[in-house]
């Protein structure tokens, strides 16, 4: 049986980490800043997480120069697969990245404008290479809409349409955000989570609302995912990365263990 991971997530802008609640933004002031992210990198690296996520929240040429300096720091002192994503809209963008040291790619607002990107990533990296991030917004009995730009701009597309799509286009895995839930810490959208689930043939990563080790272990359960992500139950020191997978191995869920 496949096991389950656990995967910290850090939003970097202008270098730092920052968490915000349901999309937060850093020019509406709705960011707090967590720390460095290559010390944090290392802390998770350490506590025995099963990947990292960075997303480069900084929208500036110069962010993407220090994004890369970043991923360099990590990928040299960390033994854990690295994604990052943010911005990335061209092939050219997803090499630059993997050269400093990514194992994945994850795009987003770039796949949903050229949709073609993702096979053209997949076919000069390889499948396993490209993640697409969905962000979903519940907006109907059993409806979910994607939106683009952060979470700001509703896309007419239904989440799980797109998830289906985004495979069947090259994708290797699909990151699945909750907007209502993300930052929350009430849970994760255990129906959408595994309407995708049970639509596509590749791992799908639950995102959004975690608050306990309770939460991760319904979402594995329930929602059918393959992996959980979270990020400020880990940043704030709620709890570790052993602790969640203490706790999902009492549950019956397999995990890797250090």
């Amino acid at each position: 049986m496949l096991t389950k991971r656990v995967i910290p997530c850090l939003d970097v802008h202008d270098g730092a980490v920052t968490r915000g609640v349901q999309f937060g933004r850093a020019e509406e002031g709705g960011l707090r800043n967590v720390g460095d992210p290559v010390e944090l990198a290392i802390r998770y690296d350490e506590q025995g997480a099963d990947e990292m996520v960075f997303f480069d929240i900084t929208a500036s040429a110069h962010g993407r120069g220090t994004m890369v300096d970043v991923m360099e720091q990590v990928a040299s002192r960390c033994f854990m697969p690295l994604t990052v994503g943010g911005g990335i809209r061209t092939v050219e963008d997803m090499g630059v990245m993997l050269k400093a040291g990514a194992d994945k790619i994850s795009i987003n607002s770039a796949a949903l404008a050229r949709p073609e990107l993702i096979g053209e990533g997949a076919e000069k990296f390889g499948s396993q290479c490209i993640v697409v991030s969905v962000d979903a917004k519940k907006t109907g009995d059993g409806e979910w809409a994607v939106f683009s730009h952060g979470g700001r701009k509703e896309t007419g597309l239904d989440a799980i349409e797109w998830s289906a799509r985004a495979v069947e286009l090259g994708a290797g895995e699909i990151v699945l955000n909750s907007i209502d839930a993300d930052g929350t810490k009430a849970g994760y959208d255990l129906e959408i989570t595994r309407r995708i689930s049970e639509s596509v043939d590749v791992p799908v990563v639950a995102s959004g609302g975690a608050g306990c080790l309770e939460h991760m272990a319904e979402v594995l359960h329930e929602g059918r995912a393959d992996a959980v992500l979270a990020a400020s139950i880990f940043h704030f020191g709620e709890y570790s990365i052993a602790d969640v997978k203490a706790f999902l191995k009492q549950d019956g869920i397999p995990v890797r263990m250090i």
